[in-house]
């Protein structure tokens, strides 16, 4: 493993417990500053409307999910993927329901001067 992977790999457990946590600024922090967010059946949120994307969906639901790295590949000091399966609970705030959360994902990452975030960020649910 690199330097690169480590600070990846530290990236992604940050942003696995902001999603625990429901802390949508320090879920928004992960991003770059353009960076983009894909999350199925909501809007497309990018750079400054990050946090607020995230204050929406974490105003809905509470998540408890692990995330699995299934593949992570640096392409150059600048750039990365990680293909990762995330899988646990969700429960609705205004119901209480909860049921299985699994999801597919896909990040494109960026080393930026503040070290590697979140470039774009897509996932679908996983059956």
């Amino acid at each position: 493993m690199t330097d690169h992977d480590d600070q990846i790999r530290a990236l992604l457990a940050t942003y696995e417990q902001s999603l625990n946590t429901a802390d949508a600024a320090l879920a928004a922090s992960c991003y770059a500053p353009d960076g983009i967010f894909m999350p199925a059946g909501l809007p497309t949120a990018k750079g400054a409307e990050m946090e607020g994307a995230y204050r929406q969906i974490f105003d809905a639901i509470r998540l408890d999910v692990a995330f699995t790295i299934d593949e992570l590949e640096v392409t150059s000091d600048q750039s990365a993927y990680a293909l990762t399966r995330s899988n646990g609970t969700q429960k609705v705030l205004g119901s209480g329901d909860q049921a299985a959360e699994s999801n597919r994902e896909i990040f494109l990452l960026r080393n930026i001067d503040t070290g590697w975030k979140i470039a774009r960020y897509m996932f679908n649910k996983q059956a």
